[in-house]
């Protein structure tokens, strides 16, 4: 039989008989629990899910007068607004008043968890999410006000918080309703973020205690629970990883260190480069539509002196979120460095939707999946002139992107966390092996910021070519980029030492790559003129001292060699022999350590920033599980029946 929830006060009914069409009903004004307006001389109707509520926060135990009171409860449709406007209305005293029934409405709906009918289970999870953000948005402005003690009670905290996070695994890892799954990640993900700083979050005590791990590394794995909740799977470790890490023992960071299952490794990596490309296509989308619109024929007329702030116009919303999977995954997993290099197939598939595309999400990126399904329904197709791809060269086109303009501190944040990343990947000896094989050779489309003393390159004339070229374009493009009034000397810094890196790695195993360097040691110019950075330039310039020297012994004895063989142009193989026939004349500066670099190190260099991102992050997941990811219209839709 159809169920609908919400029930006219004295109603009786039962689990197998329901006879009331939601369609005779009025429309619910969900913030007061009303069920309609009535006439001057009559109270207005309430919800029979309201009236239940307003029992549990008398005094009084709400099952004394009515013994079936929490069976019939968690049969109503949940009025998420009125609970947590409820909980929101009490001051601390009265709160403390009703802590029996909050902590007995608490075990009630663990309780609830392992019932038969889901759609108990959908309304004791929806409540359970409701209380957790009542109850710790009232703890804000409330001094000496304990979480545990009021949601579940010290004696009974322990347990409680045993038996919901082994239900949670089991609703996780079962074969069951795919909105189950869904909503016990919403509900995790709730847990997580209640507080800006998910350090002083002491209910995350026992969810190191009781780990989920595994369930989250099963959705990884399994194909089509990845392409449901992989997102949320994905940021909810990110989180969780997070943790009090500089103070204590993190069991998902020591378990994450050590995941070694490909299909698993791989499923993240699917998630996270699904969710970047996702962002590289609505950037590409909004570039095209800019440059065949209106704006593209009034640049035309006026020129490109507003071209700057036309292209600020473009941003989209950064996703600092899946950013921080991607640096955990790569920071404490060397074994996800294979990943980075491995190509997607279901990427690389272009497949026709059933179902018009979806539009446009209005919540930003770093909160919620790009779209409703993205990830499950089309897989995105490659650019068309990249044959293959892999999870590295959308992050580096990623990075393109949001590396452009850092005056925006999402975008600042964004910037740094990719130089973080990119700075991880040239230490790690694996990446730097598969960066420089020639036999791997791709056409990155990296984005480039509009300036007015270059046109933007064609994409059909860009070459293939190591990954490694790629990523030095990237260095390079920024630093030759952000000469701007307020200098970002740390990303400039973290820039030079990627390059630092990636040039030791050649020193030290003899690779010679075919790169165009005149734009990297291009501040000669500098020295030369006069102006504000002619003293730094200098210094760099004597730095250089033999790269100069190598120039200045080679270059006569090429042109003399030309000369005397009427060769207008040298080869390879001409030149190389000009080099071993003078090089034992040439003189070099004996540097030493130069090929030696300081080794990334989190805690002791970049706690600040990850505690801050972590709190950023935080904000955005909670206020989008706030307003869009509880609507229970499909959940309702997928249980609307009773066996």
């Amino acid at each position: 039989m159809f169920l609908d929830h919400r029930i006219l006060p004295g109603f009786s009914f039962s689990e197998k008989s329901f006879e009331l069409n939601s369609l005779t009903m009025a429309q619910v004004e969900k913030r007061g629990g009303l069920l309609r307006k009535s006439s001057a001389s009559k109270k207005p109707l309430k919800e029979k899910v309201v009236l239940m509520y307003d029992e549990i926060f008398m005094t009084e135990d709400p099952s004394k007068c009515s013994p079936r009171f929490w069976e019939e409860l968690f049969l109503m449709k949940v009025n998420l607004e009125y609970l947590e406007g409820k909980l929101e209305s009490l001051d601390g005293e009265e709160l403390m008043k009703i802590k029996d029934n909050i902590n007995c409405l608490f075990q009630h709906c663990i309780q609830a968890l392992g019932e038969e009918h889901p759609i108990r289970v959908v309304n004791a999870l929806q409540t359970l999410c409701a209380l957790i953000r009542g109850v710790h948005q009232k703890n804000k402005s409330t001094s000496g006000f304990d979480i545990i003690n009021m949601l579940m009670g010290f004696d009974k905290a322990e347990l409680c918080m045993k038996n919901l996070m082994e239900s949670l695994d089991s609703l996780l890892c079962a074969e069951g309703s795919e909105s189950l799954k869904s909503l016990c990640l919403k509900l995790l993900l709730c847990l997580v973020t209640v507080t800006d700083n998910i350090s002083q979050n002491t209910i995350l005590e026992y969810v190191m205690i009781n780990s989920i791990f595994e369930a989250i590394l099963q959705i990884l794995s399994h194909p089509p629970s990845r392409r449901e909740h992989g997102y949320d799977a994905v940021v909810l470790l990110a989180l969780l990883v997070n943790y009090r890490k500089y103070e204590s023992v993190n069991p998902y960071i020591v378990k994450l260190s050590i995941v070694d299952d490909e299909a698993t490794l791989n499923g993240m990596g699917l998630v996270i480069a699904q969710a970047l490309s996702e962002y590289n296509r609505q950037y590409k989308d909004k570039e095209e539509e800019h440059q065949s619109g209106f704006f593209s024929a009034l640049t035309n007329m006026v020129g490109s002196m507003f071209i700057a702030d036309a292209h600020e116009k473009i941003s989209v919303q950064t996703n600092e979120a899946i950013l921080l999977a991607l640096y955990e995954a790569v920071h404490l997993n060397r074994n996800f460095i294979t990943v980075l290099a491995q190509s997607h197939p279901e990427m690389g598939l272009v497949t026709t939707p059933v179902n018009p595309a979806p539009t446009t999400p209005v919540t930003p990126l770093g909160t919620t999946p790009p779209s409703s399904d993205v990830i499950s329904s089309v897989e995105l197709p490659l650019d068309a002139d990249v044959q293959t791809s892999n999870l590295l060269i959308t992050f580096l086109k990623y990075s393109s992107i949001v590396m452009q303009d850092t005056k925006d501190e999402h975008r600042l944040h964004s910037g740094k966390l990719c130089l973080i990343i990119l700075t991880c990947i040239a230490e790690d000896q694996y990446a730097n092996a598969f960066l420089h094989d020639d036999n791997m050779n791709f056409r990155v489309n990296l984005h480039r910021m509009p300036m007015r003393h270059r046109k933007k390159a064609a994409d059909k004339n860009l070459p293939c070519r190591p990954l490694v070229c790629a990523v030095l374009d990237l260095m390079v493009e920024f630093i030759v980029t952000h000469m701007m009034k307020e200098f970002p000397m740390d990303l400039y810094v973290r820039c030079i030492q990627v390059v630092h890196k990636l040039l030791c790695y050649q020193k030290k195993c003899r690779v010679r790559l075919h790169y165009t360097w005149r734009e990297l040691w291009s501040v000669l110019r500098l020295s030369t003129n006069t102006g504000q950075w002619k003293e730094a330039a200098s210094k760099v310039t004597h730095a250089l001292v033999n790269i100069r020297a190598i120039i200045n012994h080679f270059n006569p004895k090429i042109e003399s060699y030309a000369a005397v063989n009427h060769i207008s142009q040298l080869s390879e193989e001409q030149v190389l022999e000009v080099v071993r026939a003078n090089y034992d004349t040439l003189t070099l500066k004996l540097q030493d350590g130069l090929d030696q670099y300081e080794r990334y190190s989190e805690q002791h260099k970049e706690a600040a920033f990850f505690k801050e991102l972590v709190r950023s992050i935080s904000t955005n997941v909670r206020r989008n599980l706030a307003f869009h990811t509880l609507s229970q219209e499909v959940l309702l839709k997928e249980f609307s029946t009773i066996s």
